[in-house]
């Protein structure tokens, strides 16, 4: 019987002499049968105190969802302990940082998303609070179908990391801070403004090498369960979503390192 039937059998049952007349239970297998009758017992019910059920009810299944989920985030993460996660990083990959850093933040993420921007902001956070301790590998994920320019921005993004990694890394954090200024004048400004041949860039942007490395970031994510934007492993330890750097910290501390 769904929230609205069993609401309805509770008023109704809440008067002695209707539940005097009647079982619980047959009021029920009536209700299940003709579901038409709620509606009928809603005009004659004290409407005050139905929707004050119904509020009741609704805050006790938000807690009861709410404590289950906390319940399997703790599990997730005592099993992402146990069996950290393993992106892919070789010589060739992208780092900002010491490469022998013992603290590794990989970070998947999309230049147009309006949380990636705010996790920009704690992972610069992080890079001034650990510094030697700490390197950053960004991958990418854009969100192609609820951001535009995230895929175009991508491809500029690991076009100009073809030419130069250093510079790649001043144009990351260029679409981060003007994120409502993304467009392909934008990118080639920036490109321009950084020494980057434009016109090369322009056409590695279009390469199928910058779409297989960007499809290969994508495919990770997705593997490593990573739907939404931003997404992150501490050394292998999912954290998901735009978190303050006082979680990373947590998860830190927890790792000794």
């Amino acid at each position: 019987m769904n929230r609205l039937a069993a609401a309805a059998l509770t008023l109704l049952i809440a008067s002695p002499s209707f539940a005097a007349n009647i079982s619980r239970e047959d009021l029920q297998k009536a209700l299940e049968k003709n579901p038409d009758l709620v509606l009928s017992a809603l005009k004659k019910a004290d409407k005050a105190a139905f929707f004050q059920y119904v509020m009741e009810a609704n805050q006790e299944y938000q807690a009861k969802k709410q404590a289950e989920e906390e319940t399997k985030e703790k599990a997730a993460l005592e099993e992402a302990f146990k069996n950290p996660l393993k992106p892919a990083i070789d010589e060739k990959t992208r780092v900002r940082g010491d490469k022998n850093a013992p603290i590794t933040i990989v970070e998947y993420s999309d230049f147009q998303c309006p949380y990636c921007g705010r996790g920009f902001q704690v992972v610069e956070e992080l890079r001034q609070k650990y510094g030697s301790k700490m390197r950053f590998i960004y991958k990418d994920l854009p969100l192609v179908q609820i951001h535009p320019n995230a895929l175009p921005a991508a491809k500029w993004f690991e076009a100009v990391s073809l030419q130069s990694p250093e510079k790649a890394w001043k144009f990351h954090d260029i679409m981060f801070k003007n994120q409502g200024s993304l467009s392909d004048d934008f990118y080639k400004k920036t490109a321009k403004d950084l020494g980057v041949d434009v016109e090369k860039a322009a056409k590695d942007a279009q390469s199928q090498a910058v779409a297989d490395k960007i499809d290969a970031d994508t495919k990770e994510a997705r593997d490593f369960g990573f739907s939404g934007t931003p997404g992150f492993l501490i050394n292998g330890i999912p954290l998901r979503g735009a978190y303050p750097v006082e979680e990373f910290d947590k998860i830190i501390k927890r790792l000794g390192v």
